[in-house]
């Protein structure tokens, strides 16, 4: 990989982890099908799809907290790498205690 690929592929990472970072937050989540993801060589960044225009992230929440607030929340942690791009954020599923399964 090159330096060049790997600055391309740094904004849906960076994003991914900022998302990840708020503590209402359980997962990232790949959307119906997995469609919602950013492709890379040889790998993908689920729950993240990155457009000229738009920053798709689709979220699994835990339980608690309102779900307006934590799309703000989510919003908030990614704006300042959204370059004026619009950020929709859509809540895939809510869990409740301790599950972080892996699924969508």
């Amino acid at each position: 990989m090159s330096v060049a690929d790997a600055k391309s592929e740094a904004p849906a990472r960076r994003v991914a982890e900022r998302v990840l970072s708020c503590p209402d937050v359980a997962r990232l989540s790949g959307g119906p099908f997995g469609t919602v993801a950013t492709y890379l060589p040889g790998d993908l960044v689920p729950g993240v799809a990155l457009r000229d225009d738009q920053i798709e992230v689709h979220v699994v929440a835990r339980y608690g907290r309102p779900l307006p607030e934590v799309a703000a929340e989510v919003r908030e942690a990614i704006g300042d790498l959204a370059g004026g791009r619009r950020v929709d954020v859509t809540i895939a599923d809510v869990i409740t205690g301790d599950d972080t399964g892996r699924g969508n």
